[in-house]
């Protein structure tokens, strides 16, 4: 059936895992398969181009560039702090005073706002901080909420696999017992059957010499026989060691 999964390994009853070059080997099959695997699909289509450039400021991209060309970084300016006269061909000229006046009050007015902006912040900046902080704790809390939740729901599907694995594995210990009994049993009848077709061969006179044995006998020396040398029990753990794995 398409898009069936046959299931090959169940790592809570299986056993193996801890023995020498086992992980070794394992880790070498991965090795292996990440060299040869030649991607063919891009994993990452959905998710769009790249928002690299999406909070970049006009401000932010020239620092870019001039970072990028190894430049100098421009020295800080003062212009906007000072209050320069006007220049020396046009001090006798009314407008040249009036831009004079204009950028000293535009430069009163921001230092004013400066300082507007400080006296606010003495006022209200301890309790805007501390409602700040009260929000970053709210998204701790609610990301740890959400992080134990998926902690849970993992050990609940990893105790879920556990329990089913652990009772396919009883189930399958049991069925792999009772085959390895009916194999035993099978190898018991075919051998009592091919020895009885022997003594009714010689019964009837037809039973060839020791010099020229048939397969038939030669098979029947190499089953197990619980009568010569092996118990039963001794036979049928041969037989679940033989298919042990």
């Amino acid at each position: 059936m398409s898009g069936e999964v046959v299931v090959d390994a169940l790592p809570y009853i299986d056993q193996g895992y801890d023995d020498p070059g086992v992980r070794e080997a394992a880790l070498a099959m991965v090795e292996e398969e990440c060299r040869r695997y030649r991607p063919t699909k891009n994993y990452l289509e959905h998710a769009g181009p790249e928002l690299s450039t999406a909070f970049e400021t006009p401000a932010l991209q020239r620092e870019m560039e001039r970072v990028q060309q190894r430049l100098p970084m421009e020295p800080l300016s003062m212009k906007r702090y000072e209050l320069p006269p006007p220049p020396a061909g046009r001090l006798s000229e009314p407008t040249a005073w009036s831009e004079s006046v204009d950028n000293s009050h535009a430069q009163l007015s921001h230092q004013a706002i400066r300082v507007l902006n400080l006296e606010l912040q003495l006022q209200y900046g301890t309790e805007a901080w501390r409602s700040y902080l009260n929000t970053l704790q709210n998204l701790v809390t609610r990301s740890q909420n959400v992080h134990s939740q998926l902690r849970k729901q993992i050990a609940s599907v990893n105790w879920e696999r556990k329990r089913s694995q652990t009772a396919s594995g009883a189930r399958l210990r049991a069925l792999r017992r009772r085959w390895a009994q009916l194999v035993s049993d099978n190898y018991r009848l075919e051998r009592a059957i091919m020895q009885l077709e022997i003594q009714l061969q010689k019964a009837r006179g037809e039973a060839p010499s020791d010099d020229n044995e048939p397969a038939d006998l030669e098979a029947v020396k190499n089953l197990p026989d619980k009568l010569n040398s092996e118990t039963e029990k001794e036979v049928q753990k041969k037989i679940e060691d033989m298919f042990a794995d």
